[in-house]
C-alpha cells in the first residue's frame, strides 16, 4: 500500500506514533501529504491518505501537534500549514470544462464535509493547547492554519453548485470556530485586524489566493473568484488602500472575461476599490483612467445586469477623474468623462426596445443629470428626444422607466430652465398625452402606480409653467373648458392652482 511507510511510523500497537519525537511525527505527516498531493486528483490513494491523516491528528496530543523543533521535519507549525493547504485543495471543486452550463460537482460537498470536520478537530486541538498553556507554540501553529482554513470556509459556506446544506453548515461552523479562536469579532476584523496593533490576515490570504488568480489559472477552481470577491468586500477604507497592488489586477482580470457573470463580479470588485481606496492612490500611475476605460468598454454590451453594475461604478469614479480638472473661467468648460458616458448612454437609449435595458438606462439617468448640473445643457437635444420617446411607451405594471424619465425631466428643467421655454410645446404635448393615456388606462397599471405617475407628470407641468413664465396655465385654460375626463381635469386644475417662482438650481 502507498501509505505503508506512514502507517508503520505510528501504528505500532498504540494510538500514538511509536516514536513520539517531533521528527517521527513530521515524517508521518510528510508521507501522508505526498499521497494527498498525488495525481490524478480524485485517486483512491488520496481518499485513503485523508482517512489516515484524520486518524493521525486524532491520535496526537495537542502539545505534540504544535511542538516546535530545530530540524525542518520537527517544525510542526509549518507542517500543519502544509496539511491545511493540502486539505483545502483536496476539498476544492474541479474545473468547469463547459462554462455557462449547469455543472454537477460529484462528491465535492461530501469531501468538504469531511475536511470541515477535520478542520474542526484541528482547531479544537489548538483551543486545547491555548487553554492548557502548556504549549506556547499554538499561536505559531494557528497562524499557519488560519489562511487555508479561511479559504476553505469561504469556498463552502456560500451557496454554490458544489455545496450542500450539510457542507455549508460545517463550513460555517469552521469559520465561527476560527473567528472565536483568533478573538475576532467579525470576518472584517479577522482580515484587517481588530485594532491598530494587530496586523490582520488579508495579506496572507491574498498571498495564498495569488497563484490561482493569474490569467492562466483563475478558472481552474471556480470558487476562487467568489472567495476573492467576498474577501475583498470585507476590507474597507482606510485599510484597503495599502493592498491596492494586490487586489486591482485580479479585479480587472475577472471583469475582462467573456462571461457576463464574471464581468459583473469583476465590476463589483472594481466598484468596491473605487469606493474604498483614496483618490490620490487611484490617480497614481494612471490607475483611475485604466479603471474608466475598462468600465466604459462594458457599456457596449447589451446586458442589463452588467450595465446596472457599471453605471454606479462610473458615477463614483467621476469625482476621482475630475479632481485634476480645474476650470479657470473665460473659456468653455472642458468636456468630462461624465459627458462622454452620458452621450453614449443617450445614443443607446434612443433606439433601445428591450424593456429591461430601457429600465436600467432610465434608472441611472437622473444621477447623470445631477452630476452634470447646468452642463446637462450640452445634451439637451438628445435628452429631449429620449424623454419624449420613453414617455410614450408603456413600461409594465410598475412603470419604472416612465417614472424615472419624469424624474429626469424635472431635474433637466431645474438645471437648464433658461433653455426650456423654447421647448414648451413639445414637452407640454408629451406630458398631456401621458396624463390622458394613464387616465384612460382601464386595468393595465395598478391604481397606486397610476396615482404616482399622474402626480409626477403634474409636477412636471407645474415646473414647465414656471420655466415658461406662466404660458402653460394660459394654454391649459382652453383645454379645461372642453375636457370631460375627471382625472385629467383634476391634474390640470392642480397646475392652474399652483403658484410661486421657478425652483432653480445653482448655475
Amino acid at each position: 500500500m502507498a501509505l505503508a511507510g506512514a502507517e508503520d511510523t505510528w501504528r505500532e500497537g498504540s494510538a500514538e506514533p511509536a516514536d513520539c519525537s517531533p521528527s517521527a511525527l513530521g515524517q508521518a505527516f510528510s508521507k501522508i501529504l505526498c499521497c494527498l498531493g498525488r495525481e490524478p486528483p480524485r485517486s483512491n490513494a488520496k481518499d485513503a491518505a485523508f482517512k489516515d491523516l484524520g486518524a493521525l491528528i486524532e491520535a496526537t496530543e495537542c502539545d505534540r501537534l504544535f511542538e516546535e523543533g530545530g530540524e525542518p521535519l520537527c517544525r510542526m507549525p509549518e507542517t500543519l500549514g502544509r496539511v491545511a493547504k493540502a486539505l483545502e485543495k483536496y476539498a476544492a471543486p474541479p474545473e468547469e470544462h463547459e462554462p455557462g452550463a449547469e455543472y454537477v460537482h460529484p462528491g465535492v460537498a461530501e469531501k468538504a464535509t469531511g475536511v470541515g470536520l477535520l478542520f474542526l478537530q484541528l482547531l479544537g486541538k489548538a483551543e486545547a493547547a491555548k487553554n492548557t498553556q502548556i504549549c506556547p507554540a499554538w499561536k505559531t501553529g494557528l497562524r499557519h492554519l488560519e489562511g487555508p482554513i479561511y479559504i476553505f470556509a469561504m469556498t463552502h459556506s456560500l451557496e454554490q453548485p458544489w455545496t450542500s446544506p450539510r457542507s455549508r453548515d460545517v463550513a460555517g461552523e469552521v469559520l465561527e470556530f476560527l473567528l472565536r479562536l483568533t478573538e475576532s469579532g467579525s470576518v472584517a476584523g479577522f482580515l484587517r485586524g481588530e485594532n491598530e496593533e494587530e496586523k490582520g490576515r488579508f495579506t496572507v490570504i491574498m498571498g495564498l489566493l495569488k497563484p490561482d488568480l493569474h490569467k492562466e489559472s483563475w478558472k481552474n477552481n471556480p470558487a476562487v473568484k467568489h472567495v476573492f470577491s467576498w474577501t475583498l468586500q470585507q476590507v474597507t477604507r482606510p485599510w484597503l488602500g495599502q493592498h491596492l497592488e494586490r487586489v486591482l489586477p485580479p479585479s480587472l482580470l475577472i471583469s475582462d472575461d467573456y462571461q457576463t457573470e464574471n464581468k459583473i463580479l469583476g465590476v463589483r470588485c472594481l466598484h468596491h476599490i473605487v469606493l474604498h481606496v483614496p483618490a490620490a492612490d487611484l490617480l497614481q500611475y494612471n490607475r483611475a483612467h485604466v479603471l474608466y476605460h475598462a468600465m466604459f468598454n462594458h457599456l457596449y454590451m447589451p446586458e442589463y445586469q452588467l450595465i446596472q453594475a457599471v453605471l454606479p461604478c462610473l458615477l463614483d469614479l467621476f469625482p476621482v477623474l475630475e479632481k485634476a480638472l480645474h476650470w479657470k473661467g473665460g473659456t468653455a468648460r472642458p468636456t468630462t468623462h461624465c459627458d462622454e458616458v452620458l452621450q453614449l448612454i443617450l445614443t443607446h437609449m434612443e433606439p433601445e426596445h428591450r424593456i429591461l435595458l430601457r429600465r436600467t438606462y432610465a434608472r441611472n439617468l437622473p444621477a447623470f443629470v445631477r452630476r452634470l448640473g447646468i452642463l446637462t445643457v450640452r445634451h439637451l437635444k438628445r435628452l429631449e428626444r429620449v424623454i419624449i420617446g420613453y414617455l410614450e411607451v408603456y413600461d409594465g405594471p410598475e412603470e419604472e422607466a416612465r417614472l424615472q424619465i419624469l424624474e429626469t425631466l424635472k431635474l433637466v428643467m431645474q438645471y437648464t430652465w433658461p433653455r426650456i421655454s423654447c421647448r414648451l410645446v413639445v414637452l407640454l404635448k408629451a406630458l398631456l398625452k401621458l396624463i390622458c393615456d394613464v387616465a384612460r388606462d382601464p386595468n393595465l397599471t395598478p391604481e397606486p402606480v397610476k396615482n404616482v405617475l399622474l402626480q409626477e407628470a403634474t409636477d412636471c407641468l407645474i415646473l414647465l409653467d414656471h420655466c415658461s413664465q406662466g404660458q402653460v396655465k394660459g394654454l391649459l385654460a382652453k383645454i379645461l373648458l372642453s375636457c370631460e375626463d375627471s382625472t385629467v381635469v383634476g391634474c390640470l386644475q392642480e397646475v392652474e392652482q399652483a403658484s410661486g417662482g421657478a425652483p432653480r438650481r445653482g448655475t
